[in-house]
């Protein structure tokens, strides 16, 4: 709290706000005298009890606050929409290593999709171009925040200017933010589902790139959401069409009836940045 020209305590907001706050209270706590019973787990502030804030029982209170803080910070920093960049950790930058390949095929393939890396940090300083119109607040890239195709997303935005997020998870490997990430707009997670959540609640258009387990995952989510109607059609343009109609047969569901013909135009294919960036911009009429 900060006082004001009359004396009174106000919050940042405006808000007349007498009471002492929870930050100013857990500072005096930690400089209490320590003894037996201020060393107890049992007198510490439970909301800055990290022991207790992980245990099961309060998992519901978990999901919150990982739903709050990212809605929190994005809010303050008035970022209105997003364009989701997906796509494969393992996708090396031209001339870099293939590091996650463990033959020689996938040495080969992963080199070679080394194009998406390009291409997609060329997609983002296009996003970075419209977005600075609307002073960064629109249009912002989001990626997942670790390597490949991610770092190429948030390197194009870097690299032109603009901020970009980042929404890492916490994983055995691969996933420590890249260094392209706008530091105060990079952010870690425990639980997917909320990721999942922050990935679309601000989305105007999500592209994806040649990837595996993680990659379909966001993919046939967003299609779910979409083809339910649970959100809005937006664009959704996947990179490389050979790519994915050699892993997807998405005909073949069409056929059999499991999904219906018209699901087919939900899809978009691209093969460069221009191409990804004329879908979304004609959607939206930029």
């Amino acid at each position: 709290m900060a006082k004001v020209k009359n004396g009174k305590l106000r919050r940042k907001d405006g808000v007349w706000d007498p009471l002492k706050t929870s930050s100013d209270d857990k500072q005096h706590a930690e400089g209490l005298p320590k003894t037996p019973q201020s060393a107890s787990p049992s007198y510490r502030l439970a909301y800055s009890d990290t022991d207790f804030l992980c245990r099961e029982e309060l998992r519901p209170i978990r999901l919150q606050l990982e739903l709050l803080k990212t809605e929190m910070i994005l809010s303050e920093r008035g970022i209105k929409s997003t364009v989701v960049m997906f796509g494969g950790a393992r996708i090396p930058e031209p001339g870099g290593e293939a590091w996650a390949a463990r033959n020689e095929t996938q040495k080969k393939n992963l080199t070679a999709a080394s194009v998406y890396y390009d291409e997609a940090r060329k997609f983002a300083k296009l996003c970075a171009s419209v977005s600075e119109k609307y002073d960064h607040r629109e249009y912002v890239v989001m990626t997942g925040g670790g390597p490949g195709v991610m770092e190429a997303g948030n390197r194009g935005a870097s690299e032109a200017g603009a901020p970009s997020i980042g929404l890492n998870i916490l994983l055995p490997h691969e996933q420590a933010p890249n260094p392209y990430v706008t530091p105060e707009l990079s952010f870690n997670f425990h639980y997917f589902a909320i990721r999942k959540m922050h990935f679309l609640m601000r989305a105007k258009a999500v592209v994806i790139f040649p990837g595996g387990f993680g990659t379909m995952d966001e993919l046939f989510e967003t299609l779910t959401l979409i083809q339910t109607k649970r959100m809005a059609p937006i664009p959704l343009v996947l990179f490389g069409e050979a790519f994915w109609r050699s892993v997807i047969n998405f005909e073949a569901l069409a056929d059999f009836g499991t999904i219906s013909p018209d699901d087919m135009s939900l899809l978009h294919f691209a093969e460069t940045a221009d191409d990804a960036w004329k879908v979304i911009a004609d959607n939206y009429e930029l």
